[in-house]
């Protein structure tokens, strides 16, 4: 019998070539857009679970409230939480700090020098918790004590290349003075998949030590309670310990934050926030996030979008196979009279079903896999991520693509093996309406999902170009910026600098050159709480503060609304501050007018405001403007942005470099473009609207595969009429709208459900920007046309060729 089930089922597809191609075309387009998005969430949604007890590992999240509104929410907090954690509740097991550092590492022996951008000091703890595997060094000692450091694979081949490098020193030049590191270990790469970059780990107790050789007494890197840098994570005894602990937090935070740091005088108040280790990657976009995280809506979205393609494509088997009723009903008329029982019937059609979805499966698998590494490259996933599809993916396919075989199989065999053979074989079946509400209804489902994919593309196109093409307030183009030297200090760089800059600006198509903490583009991390004085009642507001030269604000075109810049004429600018108008606007000031020549409390320092900026986007349009301070700090050696027109770009680089390498020797050369760097901000959003946007393509072509298999046998059935109309002088025109105004019908209902459910999908993805489009009308005419044309375009197809049929033939036909 199974024989006689693949030779019928194989005679079926031969016989019926066309249909069988677009079936399993559509199948298949829809398996691998399904396994490839499935791909790109499993990788996504990854992230630290490798991590050998990720379920216990939680991360501090601290949410500042000034004046009764959230101010702030920090992926950092403070130093003291972790050990006092520990010490408070038994639920913590263990605790771990970090805190990011660049630092300048020299290998003076190989004359070998980096800048370590993404350096950490951190807890021994950290080796255990982060899963770190030492191939080399004791993990139990390579982080205790002061002046050690261990390494990535990578970092040590960079530095020491194929020579052993436990025991050896690296020299650091960028703290208060050089000193050596000892190299204690040296640990496998993380996987990519971790939301830390960690090149080298610095022992904690050496930040202590540099704090004591900068005078610092306090031990703040142990018992601060305001120095809020520090990424805490703790692990816990037990994952049910989670909601104790949580329970416990905010009387925690009471007594050694609230109580003591400004509650009742600022009217402060701290929140602090367990988030689990897996959920940091996608779940967690809060300030100082130590990478640019990933967004779990977008990938949510694209999951979903995974799910409709492939129920695209059984909906269309599903809708093909019952529109053939009629072609197959003498079929199984012939099989009835001759003795064929129903659940033969079933049986035979369902193999049908499954041999048709399992040539698409085969086909797919393999397609897929030589797709992989393109795929990956588009999407900015690691190259040979082969094994990214986890198995809780591979069965949920496998469980889709059983549901999809089953459904779409056995609703059609059902259906076909049901018809009375006595009314088939009179021709009563022929105009039967068996199956159609639910084609109807199929198609309609099909087509309004179409059009929320197609408006739904044009406004993440819309916002991400709204986003990029924005006026930022800040002039960001024709700008290199050189990450500024680590290697001088006080009266050594001073007498250093100036010389630089001055050579600097003799170069040929160089118009400026500015020294800041941060650029435009750079989260600002520096903050700090300052009050108006002389104002009764006065509450501190955190700002954000940018450390500038005289030439910052000219160089950056930063328009001044009120007041002026920093200058050399002016001695006391020293104690000078400059705020943008969101500063202005949080002081409680009238206008920027007004703040002009009023006084500042920062700390110790009286300042006076002598200028008012523009808002400017300091980040990108997906955060909000904050207040920003910029104060004069000639000194600074964080950044130097260099302004350049009409100039050799290569040939403007190679002459930095060479007076770069004059004046900082010890110093690599390291530079950027910043409209380049600053556009990386968008580079997540480009990449979900890419992906999206040829997603959702694929599904709109998946849905015309079954359209134009639709109207083919919905011609083949009125192969007849056709011709008595043109006998009978009935246009091509008029017959096309008779062939194409059903299908117009179930679009229009499609589109009137569509629009809504697309309105309110966008509009909810739109939230999470703070710079975003007001969703247009014209969007939906648009997608409403669209889909629209595409239909009419599918039909077109075979009803041109049956208007183009000779009367003579099409009256021939039974």
């Amino acid at each position: 019998m199974f024989k006689n089930y693949i030779k019928s089922a194989l005679r079926s597809i031969r016989k019926r070539r066309g249909y069988s191609l677009l079936n399993i075309a559509g199948l298949t387009i829809g398996m691998i857009c399904c396994l490839l998005i499935f791909h790109y969430v499993s990788y996504e949604r990854s992230y630290d679970r490798f991590e050998p007890e990720a379920d216990r590992i939680y991360r501090i999240r601290l949410d500042m409230y000034e004046k009764g509104e959230l101010s702030y929410r920090s992926a950092t907090s403070y130093p003291a939480i972790g050990p006092t954690l520990l010490k408070d509740f038994p639920e913590v097991k263990q605790f771990c700090r970090l805190i990011d550092d660049p630092i300048l590492l020299a290998n003076e022996q190989q004359d070998k020098k980096f800048t370590e951008n993404k350096a950490y000091f951190a807890d021994h703890a950290a080796i255990q918790m982060f899963g770190l595997h030492l191939l080399k060094g004791d993990p139990n000692q390579a982080l205790v004590g002061p002046d050690k450091i261990i390494l990535s694979e990578t970092t040590a081949k960079k530095y020491f290349g194929a020579e052993d490098p436990l025991g050896k020193t690296l020299v650091n030049r960028s703290f208060f003075m050089p000193e050596l590191l000892q190299v204690t270990g040296v640990y496998k790469d993380l996987p990519s998949n971790s939301h830390l970059i960690m090149p080298c780990l610095v022992s904690y107790a050496t930040l202590g030590k540099e704090r004591t050789l900068m005078g610092d007494r306090t031990n703040a890197s142990e018992t601060g309670w305001s120095w809020y840098d520090f990424y805490v994570y703790i692990q816990l005894n037990s994952t049910s310990a989670v909601s104790q602990l949580e329970a416990k937090l905010p009387a925690f935070t009471e007594k050694y934050i609230n109580s003591q740091y400004g509650k009742n005088i600022n009217n402060r108040k701290t929140e602090l926030h367990l988030i689990p280790l897996s959920d940091i990657h996608l779940l967690s976009n809060v300030n100082q996030e130590a990478e640019v995280n990933g967004s779990g809506q977008a990938v949510a979205s694209l999951f979903l979008v995974a799910i409709i393609i492939i129920c695209i494509a059984w909906i269309n088997y599903i809708n093909l196979a019952t529109a053939r009723s009629a072609e197959r009903a003498k079929e199984v008329g012939v099989r009835k009279v001759m003795g064929a029982w129903r659940a033969g019937l079933i049986q035979q059609f369902f193999f049908e079903s499954l041999l048709l979805n399992l040539i698409s499966l085969v086909i797919s698998l393999v397609v897929f896999f030589i797709l992989l590494i393109p795929f990956n490259q588009f999407t900015g996933l690691p190259i040979h991520s082969f094994l990214t599809l986890s198995t809780p993916y591979w069965l949920l396919f496998g469980s889709l693509f059983f549901a999809g075989t089953l459904l779409s199989g056995l609703y059609p065999a059902i259906v076909l093996s049901g018809f009375k053979p006595i009314a088939v074989l009179k021709g009563a079946f022929k105009n039967s309406s068996n199956g159609l509400v639910l084609r109807k209804g199929l198609i309609v489902a099909q087509f309004a999902t179409s059009v929320v994919l197609i408006a739904g593309t044009i406004i993440i196109y819309q916002q991400v170009n709204y986003m990029r093409n924005q006026d930022l307030g800040a002039d960001i183009n024709e700008t290199i910026v050189l990450k500024g030297p680590q290697s001088l200090h006080d009266s050594l760089y001073q007498n250093t600098f100036q010389p630089f800059k001055d050579a600097v600006l003799k170069q040929t198509g160089i118009t400026s050159i500015a020294a800041s903490s941060d650029v435009p583009g750079n989260e600002v991390y520096w903050t700090n709480g300052i009050r108006r004085i002389n104002v009764e009642n006065a509450t501190t507001s955190t700002m954000y503060h940018i450390g500038a030269d005289f030439d910052f604000i000219p160089a950056y075109n930063i328009k001044m609304v009120a007041g002026r810049n920093f200058s050399t004429a002016y001695g006391t600018d020293k104690n000078a501050v400059i705020l943008n108008e969101r500063a202005v606007a949080q002081f409680g000031f009238k206008d920027a007018a007004s703040a002009i020549d009023q006084q500042v409390k920062r700390g110790r320092d009286t300042l006076t405001i002598v200028g008012v900026t523009a808002n400017f986007h300091q980040q990108g349009l997906q955060k909000a403007i904050e207040p920003i301070v910029v104060i004069l700090r000639p000194n600074t050696t964080d950044f130097y942005s260099v302004k350049v027109k009409g100039a050799n770009m290569q040939q403007t680089l190679a002459c930095l470099k060479s007076l770069w390498n004059t004046y900082f020797p010890k110093d690599p050369f390291d530079y950027f473009f910043l409209n380049a760097s600053y556009g990386e901000q968008y580079k997540a959003d480009l990449l979900f609207g890419k992906i999206f946007g040829g997603f959702a393509f694929l599904a709109i072509l998946i849905a015309c595969f079954g359209l134009l298999g639709l109207s083919a046998y919905n011609i083949l059935q009125r192969t007849k009429e056709i011709g008595i109309r043109k006998v009978l002088g009935a246009s091509s025109q008029s017959i096309l709208v008779l062939l194409s105004k059903d299908f117009i019908r179930l679009i229009t209902l499609a589109l009137v459900i569509a629009i809504p459910i697309s309105w309110y999908v966008m509009n909810k993805w739109l939230q999470d920007y703070s710079f975003r489009i007001s969703i247009a009308w014209w969007v939906f005419i648009v997608a409403s046309v669209s889909a629209i044309i595409v239909v009419l375009t599918t039909i077109s197809v075979q009803a041109v060729k049956a208007i183009a049929t000779s009367p003579v033939k099409s009256l021939k036909t039974e």
